[in-house]
């Protein structure tokens, strides 16, 4: 299926001089999510993952429903000061800025294959912040899956140790 479709460009999103990949288009095709949820279900068992991890917000809705396809636990990652119980953070840079990551400090068990899921792999802060949460809680990530790559900011530089799985490429 050619997702890019279902994702449109949107100049000057979220500030000046960004090209956001708005996929919101392809959230409104139920064949093209069930596609994509099908295709990331794909790579979770390739890798074998236990558990799926995802950082708000886009990153919640392709995770939430590839662990419940796949009967899988499933870790939100949140802005800081989001999360109710005793939580860990990690602090970032995005492509437009600087941001800031938590967990629950007791999502995540010693050993257990982690899988990430994202919207957008661009820079690989967001990510790598999220990767870094899971191993610091003894989590095994043993893959990252993303909708959509932007090949330009090298994101995948970052992330050279993990196994990197997108499904569109710009």
């Amino acid at each position: 299926m050619n997702l890019k479709k279902y994702i449109y460009d949107v100049e000057n999103f979220p500030k000046p001089g960004v090209l956001f990949r708005d996929i919101t288009p392809l959230l409104n095709n139920a064949k093209a999510f069930k596609y994509v949820i099908d295709e990331l279900a794909e790579f979770a068992k390739k890798v074998n993952a236990e558990k799926i991890v995802a950082p708000e917000s886009r990153g919640f809705i392709f995770a939430s429903a590839l662990a419940y396809k796949l009967d899988l636990p499933f870790v939100l990652v949140r802005k800081p000061g989001k999360l109710p119980r005793e939580a860990i953070s990690e602090a970032y840079d995005l492509e437009y800025g600087t941001n800031a990551i938590s967990i629950h400090s007791d999502s995540i068990k010693k050993g257990e294959r982690i899988l990430v899921v994202d919207d957008l792999l661009a820079t690989g802060g967001t990510v790598n912040a999220a990767t870094h949460l899971a191993e610091r809680l003894g989590g095994d990530v043993v893959g990252l899956a993303f909708v959509i790559e932007l090949k330009a900011l090298e994101g995948r530089k970052l992330l050279e140790k993990y196994e990197v799985n997108s499904l569109v490429e710009y």
